[in-house]
């Protein structure tokens, strides 16, 4: 099998990120984004996907807010993703995962169809959501759902794979919120991205994958 490694360097006049990507890899992990939670949802996401991962901001305009260096991460890993698995040549295509922590438990459905799309379903009116979505006030370190959904709808559209996440109960702590959604992620992606001897062309009955 060709080795399915993407290497990328996307320079903006708002972030400079550079990505190493092997999907066959053997967990080799070196995040340094500058937000301190993203590196580590990152760094959880490529463990429990079985990917080498490098993921490097050179420079992010931290000086007005971490929106830019965020969303443009999960943009190069999109792309990184899309470009290593090339015609997409005997892959399962689609792939799902539930993960638990504490109460919380995340279930992550994805199919790499060459059509971005991304849901996350999770209860507004749960006690303690309210506590989710109050950063943004331009600190870097204060991560927020939001700007997690922003990664990953910026994912799921330049890698092109519909992304369904579900996550019941929330807690009012972020990281215990997003923890079991990285890690059900990585798995998920693993079981797309995999190959299966018995599939001989594209997984589509349309004959390609766009």
């Amino acid at each position: 099998m060709e080795e399915r490694i993407a290497t990328l360097n996307r320079k903006t006049n708002e972030t400079e990120i550079s990505v190493k990507l092997n999907i066959d890899g053997t967990e080799e992990r070196k995040i340094k984004t500058g937000i301190g939670l993203l590196d580590h949802l990152l760094d959880l996401f490529a463990y429990w996907g079985h990917f080498d991962l490098e993921v490097i901001v050179n420079w992010g305009d931290f000086n007005i807010d971490i929106h830019h260096t965020n969303e443009d991460v999960g943009i190069v890993l999109g792309q990184a993703f899309k470009k290593a698995l090339g015609a997409k040549v005997g892959i399962n295509r689609i792939g799902s995962a539930s993960v638990p922590m504490e109460e919380v438990t995340a279930t992550v459905a994805v199919d790499i169809s060459g059509r971005g799309n991304f849901h996350i379903d999770c209860n507004t009116k749960q006690p303690g959501f309210s506590e989710l979505i109050k950063g943004g006030s331009g600190k870097q370190e204060e991560y927020d759902l939001t700007y997690a959904n922003h990664f990953l709808e910026a994912l799921a559209k330049h890698l092109g794979m519909n992304l369904n996440i579900k996550v019941d109960p929330i807690n009012p702590d972020l990281h215990t919120t997003l923890e079991p959604v990285f890690k059900a992620l990585g798995i998920a992606l693993d079981q797309a991205t995999q190959i299966d001897p018995r599939r001989k062309g594209i997984p589509s009955t349309k004959g390609v994958i766009d």
